[in-house]
């Protein structure tokens, strides 16, 4: 079990996204969860806002959106400081990546389920 909270962003109600699966996983392996997405909505346990709580102190960011609208959260990502950003395949994003090194934020580009799967989260 973990206390290290994971925001899944990109985060969505539909049962086959790969980011609702990431939550129903991570939740199963005990990790705390906030999901953010367009649609709110409820995965198992987990509430789905729009918006990032303003006082979220996630240890880890996993990433479900596209690079042109990951630009929409730069700043916000960068401001929770988290230990690392997932990338999930299709959200790779060199520009992204190299702005979270420069803040001292561990860029990872890989799969949340595989790394849950194989006990490497």
């Amino acid at each position: 079990m973990s206390d290290k909270l994971t925001l899944v962003l990109g985060a969505s109600v539909h049962p086959e996204r790969y980011a609702n699966k990431a939550i129903k996983m991570l939740r199963a392996h005990g990790h705390s969860v906030v999901g953010v997405g367009r649609e709110t909505g409820l995965v198992n346990d987990v509430d789905i806002a729009q918006n990032i709580p303003s006082d979220l102190h996630p240890d880890t960011v996993t990433l479900y959106i596209n690079p042109r609208i990951q630009k929409e959260y730069y700043d916000k990502v960068l401001a929770l400081k988290p230990k690392r950003v997932i990338f999930n395949p299709g959200t790779e994003n060199p520009d992204f990546e190299a702005m979270l090194q420069l803040n001292d934020i561990e860029p990872i580009e890989a799969c949340t389920l595989v790394l849950l799967s194989t006990g490497q989260y």
